[in-house]
């Protein structure tokens, strides 16, 4: 029985992120027993929503080691999610959490962890240090002797069509980077949860790095064009250049500034995966755009006055 991680607590870092928490409530769904990493920094509302869905929580940073040995301690397996790229905290940066910080993590887990999910990035055609630090932990990862499954996600759709990265569906504007004609499969939050769990107890995925993305390959106008459809309303679209992306690129006074440049430039150059080999291993129904569009118009609508 102790020898089973499947008995075992999964322990799940970055917590309290968006990917983290749907990560935890698809666990605490699958009934495994659940442990939460978070900060005693952590947002309050976030870690009673955690441990109202069933989540123990345990306090620790993955810049401290002792907190992570604490952490992994009794626990079967470790789901990583976190990153310095949309929530950041004094002291948090690439170096410290991407890079450092994970690797922290990887080797707390290394003593007697049976199961290492980690959530990467998917290739990007610029180098820039979010993947430099992505790249270096897998590398770490792989030869730390845990049986481990690394997953590279493509865009999420839930971030990259939002209005806080310049796609504005409420106002029908969307700001869109380069051409917007070559195509990305977008991939929804809560699908690239729903492969981290499944990668807990799926076989044909233990020492794998799995490439990720939606269902359907489609270019930034398409996904407007869906928008415009379910919405009724035709957006107005501004798009920025790749050579403005290259620029700011170039000029980044720091990693995390040249890191989203890097990945805006990506973005523009567009990013198909072929899904179908991960699908016919992994039994999930995927999110489409249309599928997104549809859960994030209505709720506008219908508090419209």
């Amino acid at each position: 029985m102790e020898n089973n991680p499947n008995t075992l607590p999964v322990l799940v870092v970055g917590a309290t992120g968006f990917l983290g928490m749907e990560i935890c409530s698809q666990l605490i769904k699958r009934n495994k027993i659940v442990r939460g990493l978070i900060r005693s920094t952590s947002d309050p509302a976030k870690v009673h929503l955690l441990e109202n869905m069933g989540v123990e929580t345990v306090v620790g940073d993955i810049k401290d080691v002792s907190s992570l040995n604490n952490a992994c301690n009794g626990a079967g397996a470790v789901i990583s999610t976190v990153s310095s790229t949309l929530s950041r905290q004094e002291g948090d940066s690439i170096e410290s959490v991407d890079n450092k910080g994970q690797k922290n993590v990887i080797d707390a887990a290394a003593a007697n962890i049976k199961r290492f999910i980690y959530i990467s990035v998917n290739q990007m055609p610029y180098e820039c240090p979010l993947q430099v630090a992505k790249r270096s932990v897998e590398k770490h990862l792989a030869e730390s002797g845990v049986p481990f499954t690394i997953l590279q996600p493509t865009f999420f759709m839930d971030v990259w069509l939002s209005p806080h990265l310049g796609f504005d569906h409420p106002n029908a504007k969307a700001s869109i980077y380069g051409e917007g004609e070559n195509k990305i499969t977008w991939i929804a939050i809560k699908d690239v949860a729903a492969f981290a769990v499944n990668a807990l107890d799926n076989e044909a995925l233990i020492n794998r790095t799995i490439e990720l993305g939606g269902p359907q390959p489609l270019s930034p106008l398409e996904v407007i064009a869906i928008f415009e459809e379910q919405e009724g309303t035709k957006f107005q679209v501004t798009h920025v250049p790749e050579e403005v992306l290259m620029m700011q690129k170039n000029s980044a006074n720091d990693p995390l500034s040249e890191s989203f440049a890097a990945l805006m430039l990506s973005y523009a150059k567009g990013n198909a995966i072929d899904m179908k080999e991960v699908l016919s291993i992994c039994n999930i129904s995927m999110t489409s755009v249309k599928d997104y569009a549809k859960s994030v118009i209505v709720p506008v609508k219908a508090g419209a006055v």
